[in-house]
């Protein structure tokens, strides 16, 4: 029996209120040699069958010894907690003795053991995570099976399953693949990306559609992460680790009895600092990639009776700034389109730098500068970079309550997190001093209230409600800077303005300190979802070796969405605003493409003698609106009408605050799944899981564009066994995943453009909109073998056939799209984006006695994927050719923990497969890493 099974039956015979009592020497006995056997130091190696049988007789005497106890006292005796056993072969000192075959999850909210649940299941545990400090969301997953990070920034990055999920997730809508921690749902993707996670006992995954159980229902699977609890067992760790790039991580973790059997709490506090591995140039102290985390999380466990205990936690994590964006190597553009026509590279960073503007500067040049990172290889060059700022905090309220052979749980949370993006164009030039960033401000509110009945029987059961209800404020914010308008300008623009002083000067203000709430795909978003559901979920044991498992969810939806894009402020050159965008006021004046003066009335007029005073000089008589004006020459007008037209190209749409047509609907949700026990070491199922997820409220352009909720269809037969005398496991599924309506960006009918120009053309645009057909099939194989001395070995691996189905409305990659391409293509048949046909994971765990009561130690984890497109538009410049990346740890320590140092290597082989492509840019990868981790008992 375990250590904290143990633990736990010990406390809850000690906290009765209404019978006090209290073991007998006999259980007491039993308890204190099971613990050894479970969790103590071995004396020496055993058999497999002939732990498991000790264990087994531990098990049932201390069980028969609390059952007399409590028969004589007239108390219900607790349903027993789940075993685990010892490992296989087991060498002295052994870190963990838990037999591989009793390795047990929580992510059907009851703990059970991996082999006997009919899913496609993967688990790493805590203490795996940490001998090799894999710390973040990117390194957990390379630890999972068939599971993809795919890295952006802080907002954009996002979990793929079975190789469905990479398309970056817009603010209104859901993630595909679910994250919960501790028994809360993140309903927002960005949740996962900036935290350390710390103190972690196990992560789950798993795969298929899920809600009928616990929590948001989600369309491709969930990541069930448990941080270790309050225990009344005093414990203080800590780790220092210390590495290249000025790393330091330091973490601690303490808790135990505040007052003995009654309250106890427990600590986990990370700091994390150091640089990126990429240098801007403008200013050397910025690096890309940097590290600045500091978070903290506080627990505490209220035990006044056997049948109730409550549980507090608090997390914050301050607001601090990580250089992430622009962390791109510029290449050259190429000069041929797919069809064989000539790129004249109008718009191209190479035409616009050769201007005199910016060759002025003359110890800046494109070739060497802004090309292949620059002079050293390794570098951005950035004028106003900013650091991502992102921030969070986090309440919950656990509450369980053991009633008639059931458990009543309660789940109360709150969580908010805030993220800012400043961004740059990578240049010393003053173009942007904000190249496009949200700003967000979300928060999510849940409470959950779920029953469960005890296992065993005919049928066991669990049932709850949900209830989740989603704020967020998000704000896409651009500003211009004094170089701006020479860079936007055409080239015809650029040369005729770039000829006197006055259409230099116009040419500045046209767009300097302009700053808007800007149109991508809203400026200003209100959004506002809402969820109810109830859900249930049954084992019915028909016989003993066959189960059936069915699950139904209903959820009903209530999401809004309110936006505008509006201008902030007018900037330098306010009296060169148009006279109106799709009905907003900008007070502009009215005149054509050569400058000459349309229908305006005196107002207007004398904003445009007040141009001709400002940039030529020309005396104005206000008696005499629009004469100044009027005096100007044909050039000078016309340079004014340039000047205008370069800030009106950039204001781009603006619109009044509208509301997009609101989502509301219900959605069911259900699983059916039939398993077979062949023999107490094979076990196979079937399942079949059924999820939607809710529609999106957006607007696109001003005017309401709802997308339909995504469908999901999810296959499973897989066999579950124990082999070689239980030193392998082997679990393996075959799986098909089928979409409908599977939520992308996709290329829309742009009404908004279509109705401006009314000239019997259809123009089309980018937005998040739907898929009509998606597949997904394939094998997955997940094991751990304990078979050789001193070693344990994991593995997963997977072959994943990811494909649009039907999809003929797709964005036209940047080589396709060329003078007279079609508005969209299609990807009917071909690989999503980020789907690697073959993916892998190995790791590796070697202990040995050494010195006495010292241990010596390996570890090592190594990722692979194959080669996958990373272009959402599958431009053939984006194919990503297959690599692998490797974690090692190497150290020392004794065996009681007390201390233990490690030599930690990053990417131990310096892959440089860049994480993402396009036709002229390239995101390098993470640079090898090493640092030394010292950890140790306080």
């Amino acid at each position: 029996m375990s250590q904290n099974n143990i633990k736990r039956a010990a406390q809850a015979a000690r906290h009765n209120k209404t019978v006090q009592f209290r073991l007998t020497p006999f259980a007491a006995a039993v308890a204190a040699v099971a613990f050894l056997a479970a969790g103590g130091v071995q004396a020496q190696e055993k058999s497999a069958s002939e732990l498991q049988a000790e264990v087994t007789r531990l098990q049932q005497a201390l069980e028969k010894a609390q059952q007399d106890l409590n028969k004589k006292q007239g108390v219900a005796a607790p349903a027993p907690a789940p075993v685990a056993a010892p490992v296989a072969t087991v060498a002295p000192a052994a870190e963990e003795n838990v037999a591989l075959d009793a390795v047990v999850i929580r992510s059907r909210n009851r703990i059970e053991k991996l082999q006997d649940v009919p899913l496609s299941v993967s688990v790493v545990t805590g203490k795996e995570l940490d001998r090799t400090g894999a710390d973040d969301i990117k390194a957990i997953t390379q630890r999972l099976g068939n599971v993809s990070w795919n890295q952006g920034n802080q907002r954009t990055s996002s979990l793929s399953i079975r190789g469905i999920g990479k398309q970056s997730q817009t603010e209104a809508q859901d993630p595909s693949v679910g994250v919960i921690v501790d028994g809360v749902n993140f309903a927002y993707n960005a949740l996962t990306s900036s935290f350390n996670y710390h103190d972690v006992e196990a992560v789950e995954v798993t795969r298929g559609p899920q809600g009928t159980l616990l929590g948001k229902n989600t369309s491709l699977g969930v990541i069930n992460i448990s941080t270790r609890k309050p225990s009344f067992t005093p414990s203080a760790d800590y780790s220092l680790t210390l590495g290249q790039r000025d790393r330091v991580i330091g973490k601690l973790a303490a808790g135990g009895p505040i007052v003995e059997d009654l309250l106890a709490w427990r600590g986990a506090f990370v700091v994390d600092k150091g640089r990126g591995d990429m240098i801007n140039a403008d200013n050397r102290d910025q690096s890309y990639q940097n590290i600045d985390r500091v978070s903290g999380r506080v627990q505490f466990l209220l035990t006044p009776t056997a049948d109730f205990n409550a549980r507090l936690a608090l997390e914050m994590q301050p607001r601090a700034g990580e250089y992430t964006n622009g962390r791109t190597i510029n290449t050259p553009t190429p000069t041929v389109y797919s069809n064989g026509t000539t790129n004249t590279l109008g718009t191209d960073a190479k035409t616009r730098l050769s201007r005199g503007w910016f060759t002025q500067q003359g110890n800046y040049t494109y070739e060497k500068d802004y090309l292949y990172g620059g002079r050293n290889g390794n570098s951005v060059n950035a004028d106003t970079a900013r650091p991502l700022v992102t921030g969070s905090r986090g309440a919950s309220l656990e509450l369980n309550w053991n009633v008639a052979d059931h458990t009543l749980t309660s789940i109360t949370a709150y969580k908010d997190y805030h993220f800012n993006a400043v961004n740059d164009e990578g240049t010393p030039f003053d173009i942007h001093r904000n190249s496009g960033g949200f700003w967000n401000d979300y928060s999510q509110r849940s409470q959950e209230l779920r029953i469960s009945s005890k296992a065993g029987g005919f049928v066991d059961y669990q049932a709850g409600l949900y209830l989740i209800n989603v704020s967020n404020s998000s704000e896409y914010q651009r500003e211009w800077g004094n170089d701006a308008g020479a860079w936007f300008a055409n080239n015809g623009q650029y040369g005729r303005l770039s000829a006197t002083a006055a259409g230099q000067v116009l040419m500045q203000n046209s767009l300097d300190r302009l700053t808007m709430a800007y149109n991508s795909p809203t400026g200003l978003q209100s959004i506002k979802n809402k969820s109810g559901a109830i859900f249930a979920q049954a084992n019915w044991h028909l016989t003993e070796p066959l189960t059936l498992t069915t699950g139904i969810r209903l959820t009903r939806e209530d999401r809004t969405n309110t936006g505008s894009s509006f201008v902030r402020d007018y900037g330098n050159g306010a009296e060169l605003n148009p006279v109106a965008v799709n009905g907003v006021q900008l007070g502009g004046f009215a005149s054509n493409s050569q400058g000459v003066l349309g229908t305006n009335n005196a107002t207007q007029l004398s904003l445009a003698d007040k141009v001709a005073n400002k940039y030529f000089g020309v005396a104005v008589d206000p008696g005499n609106p629009g004469a100044a004006y009027n005096s100007l020459t044909a050039d000078q007008k016309r340079q004014v009408s340039d000047a205008k037209a370069i800030r009106a190209s950039q204001m781009g749409v603006l619109f009044n605050q509208t509301r997009a047509e609101s989502y509301r609907d219900t959605q069911p949700a259900f699983v059916v799944s039939p398993s077979y026990k062949f023999n107490p070491n094979q076990t196979g199922y079937f399942s079949w899981q059924y999820g939607e997820k809710a529609g999106i409220s957006q607007l696109t352009n001003g005017l309401s564009n709802l997308v339909k909720p995504e469908k999901t269809n999810s296959f499973e037969l897989g066999l579950k066994s124990a082999l070689l005398d239980k030193t392998l496991i082997l679990n393996t599924a075959l799986y098909l995943t089928k979409i409908r309506d599977y939520q992308q960006s996709v290329r829309v009918l742009d009404q908004y453009t279509t109705g401006l120009n009314a000239d019997g053309t259809n123009y089309y645009t980018s937005a998040t909109g739907n898929v009509a057909k998606v597949e997904a099939k394939g094998i997955e194989v997940d094991g751990v073998y304990g078979g050789i001395r001193n070693v344990t070995l994991r593995f997963a691996g997977s072959y994943n056939d990811a494909r649009y189905k039907d999809f003929k409305n797709a964005a036209l990659a940047n080589e396709d799209n060329y003078s007279g391409a079609p508005a969209y293509t299609d990807f009917t048949g071909k690989t999503l984006p980020g789907a690697s046909k073959w993916a892998f994971n190995f790791g590796g765990d070697y202990r040995k006695p050494v010195l006495g009561d010292k241990e010596f130690h390996a570890s090592f984890n190594t990722a692979y994927y194959s080669r996958f497109n990373s272009d959402n538009s599958l431009s053939t410049y984006g194919w990503i050719s297959d690599y692998s990346t490797t974690d090692l740890a190497i150290g020392i320590g004794r065996t009681d923990k007390s201390y233990d140092v490690s030599l930690l290597v990053k990417n131990a082989f310096a892959d440089d497969t860049p994480l993402s492509k396009s036709w002229n840019s390239y995101n390098p990868a993470t640079q090898r890493w090493f640092g030394v981790m010292f950890t140790g008992k306080l």
